[in-house]
C-alpha cells in the first residue's frame, strides 16, 4: 500500500508501480509532509493510468526530439522535415538537457517570452511552437510524461507585426508598370500568369505544357516543385483547373513559340531544361521589376512577400 514516510530526515513516497515493483521517491531536503502527500496523489494517478515512469528512465528532451524526427521523416516532405530539424537544432538548446517530464506550462511560457524578447519574428515563433507541441505530444504518447504543457500555454500574439496589418497588394496601374519593367519574356510570362491565375509559386515552376488546356482556356495544376524536388499537391483540392483570360492565353501562346524545348516539357525551364532557380528569379527579376515598375520607395510595401511572391 502506498504511503508517505520519512527516510533519513527527508519525506518520501513509498509505493508499488503498475508493474508491481516497489519504489521509493525521496523529496528534497526541506520539503513538507503536505508536499509529499501531493506527490503521492499524483503518483497514484499515474499508476492507475499506467503512465508512471521512473525518473531515471525519463529521456532528455533532446533525445525525444531526435526520436520524433526519425518517426516523422517518412511522412513529411523533405523540405518540411528540414524545417523541423532546423527547429530542433537551433531553438531548443535551453531544453535539450532537461528531462522531458520536467517541462511544464510555466517553462513553455518562459520559452515563448524569451524568444519574443530576443526579437524572434512572430511567424517564426509560431512555427517553432508547432514543432515543440508535436514533440511533447509524441512524449505523451510514448509515456515519457503524462501531459503536454503546450496545450495550456498562452500563445504569442503579434504587436503591430506584419501579419496583423492589412495585406498590401499592387494596384492595376502598378501591376502594368511592374510587368512592363520585366523585359525578359520568360519571367514576364511567369509573373503575368502568377498574377492572373493566383497559382502558387511551386505550382507554376512545375507547370508543363501538357497542363495547358488551349481549348477551354485553363491551366491544370497537378504537381508542384519546391526545394529541388517534385511533389504531388498537398490536398485533393489543390489538384484543380484554373480559368485564364483571353489576353493571358494569347501571351502564353506567344511564349510557347519562344520557349526552348526541354525534356521535362516545362512551361518555364532554365537553360538546362530544369525548373528555374527560385533565388535567381527573385533577386534578378522580381525585385528588379518592382523597383523599375513601381519605384524603389514602394518596394518595402511588398517586402514581406519577396521571398515567396506567389505563395
Amino acid at each position: 500500500m502506498a504511503c508517505v514516510t520519512k527516510k533519513r530526515g527527508k519525506w518520501a513516497v513509498d509505493f508499488y508501480d503498475h508493474h508491481g515493483k516497489r519504489r521509493l521517491k525521496v523529496l528534497p531536503k526541506g520539503s513538507t509532509k503536505a508536499q509529499a502527500r501531493k506527490m503521492l496523489r499524483e503518483i497514484e494517478k499515474q499508476v492507475e493510468r499506467r503512465t508512471f515512469i521512473p525518473n531515471a528512465k525519463v529521456p532528455l528532451f533532446s533525445k525525444v526530439a531526435k526520436q520524433w524526427l526519425k518517426y516523422k521523416k517518412p511522412n513529411l516532405r523533405a523540405s518540411t522535415w528540414s524545417v523541423c530539424e532546423g527547429h530542433t537544432r537551433n531553438h531548443f538548446g535551453e531544453l535539450d538537457d532537461l528531462k522531458v517530464n520536467l517541462i511544464n506550462t510555466a517553462r513553455v511560457e518562459k520559452f515563448i517570452t524569451d524568444r519574443q524578447l530576443e526579437g524572434m519574428n512572430i511567424l517564426t515563433l509560431r512555427k517553432v511552437l508547432v514543432t515543440f507541441n508535436q514533440i511533447m505530444a509524441y512524449a505523451v504518447r510514448h509515456g515519457y510524461t503524462h501531459y503536454n504543457p503546450l496545450r495550456d500555454a498562452e500563445r504569442p500574439r503579434g504587436q503591430g507585426s506584419v501579419e496583423d496589418k492589412p495585406i498590401k497588394i499592387m494596384t492595376p496601374d502598378e501591376i502594368n508598370a511592374f510587368l512592363d519593367a520585366v523585359d525578359d519574356p520568360k519571367y514576364n510570362m511567369l509573373f503575368r500568369l502568377a498574377i492572373m491565375s493566383g497559382a502558387r509559386q511551386g505550382e507554376l515552376l512545375g507547370l508543363k505544357w501538357s497542363g495547358i488546356d488551349w481549348i477551354n482556356n485553363q491551366i491544370n495544376i497537378q504537381r508542384t516543385f519546391n526545394n529541388q524536388a517534385w511533389y504531388a499537391p498537398k490536398s485533393k483540392t489543390s489538384i484543380r483547373k484554373i480559368d485564364i483570360g483571353p489576353s493571358t492565353m494569347t501571351a502564353l501562346k506567344r511564349w510557347r513559340l519562344q520557349c526552348p524545348v526541354s525534356d521535362l516539357n516545362l512551361v518555364f525551364p532554365n537553360e538546362a531544361g530544369q525548373p528555374i532557380n527560385h533565388d535567381n528569379m527573385i533577386n534578378r527579376y522580381f525585385v528588379k521589376g518592382l523597383r523599375c515598375g513601381v519605384g524603389n520607395h514602394q518596394v518595402s510595401r511588398f517586402a514581406a512577400h519577396l521571398r515567396q511572391p506567389f505563395d
